[in-house]
């Protein structure tokens, strides 16, 4: 098959740990030419994304093409340079747009198939706190100055960013739409309720229970609704992140998401507020019927309960 693809020149001893499944000796070993089978020298290593291998229909050992567009000027025109390179692993990030277009081999095959000599185009720099990035980022760009240029992960990634903080935000409002349902729900029951325990309220009044006293029932019986809704909720939630997390038995279509599996991640905090903005709905869904009970005329509710 036929496919483009981003090739990267890597250094083995530095960037190893980047490549999964394949250990930088590995890469090393293979940019020395070897003479294959059929009498023909095989090119040095590379090492292709999950995605890209799988399009190409090549297996560990296999030899791919590299073309590039800069070539050689000939009589017959612009040759593009071509180089065999033999396939020693694959590596996978879980995300569609790397392992369906990213290539690795070692730096100075790239700048020979390239033709660019000693020089680089970029520098990869890792950091141990990802959210300093931007930071670090500025520090670089001052001390290096014009005519570089620096792009910190969050950039390099905005728009997938932006699309996860509206999904995020239509996802709250979604879930508040829900919890909303469920609290008319549970305002539907205790109206109920108390049309159904009419004469019984009005014989616990007429024995001297107070207006609060009634209200605490209702107030309490509906809460004791939402609560066990809420914990039981918020416990089959955390088991099904935890086995989603571990698992990854959902799968996303790699060509139309990012990312190839269902990403999962528990936030205790945002847990927290939505399990409390629940039962805070739960409460004020439980003042109305609460009220309305506590309203109640005995002497009326008995002659026509």
């Amino acid at each position: 098959g036929v496919s483009g693809a981003v090739l990267r020149g890597i250094d083995p001893e530095t960037a190893g740990s980047v490549i999964k499944g394949v250990s930088p000796e590995a890469l090393k070993s293979a940019s020395e030419p070897k003479t294959l089978t059929d009498g023909n020298v095989a090119g040095p290593g590379i090492i292709l994304g999950r995605e890209l291998a799988r399009s190409l229909h090549v297996l560990k050992g296999d030899s791919v093409y590299i073309i590039t567009p800069r070539g050689m000027i000939s009589p017959i025109g612009h040759v593009p340079t071509m180089r065999r390179f033999e396939v020693l692993g694959y590596f996978e990030t879980g995300m569609y747009e790397y392992d369906g277009s990213m290539a690795y081999v070692r730096i100075e095959d790239a700048q020979k198939m390239l033709r660019m000599g000693d020089a680089i185009s970029g520098i990869e720099v890792r950091v141990f706190n990802i959210y300093k990035a931007r930071e670090i980022s500025k520090k670089i760009i001052e001390k290096l100055g014009y005519p570089f240029w620096v792009r910190d992960w969050m950039q390099m990634n905005h728009n997938l960013f932006s699309a996860l903080k509206l999904e995020k935000t239509v996802m709250f409002i979604i879930l508040a739409l829900i919890i909303m349902v469920a609290a008319f729900n549970i305002a539907s029951t205790l109206i109920m309720m108390v049309m159904e325990k009419t004469k019984d309220i009005a014989i616990l009044k007429a024995m001297g229970a107070t207006n609060k006293s009634i209200r605490k029932i209702f107030v309490f019986n509906g809460m004791i609704i939402g609560a066990i809704g809420t914990f039981l909720g918020t416990g089959i939630g955390f088991i099904l992140c935890g086995l989603l997390e571990k698992y990854k038995f959902i799968e996303l279509p790699g060509d139309v998401y990012y990312l190839t599996t269902l990403p999962v991640k528990l936030d205790i905090m945002d847990v927290i507020i939505i399990a409390l903005s629940a039962l805070v709905i739960c409460f004020l869904a439980t003042l109305y019927p609460a009220s309305q009970a506590s309203k109640l005329d005995p002497v009326e509710a008995i002659r026509y309960g």
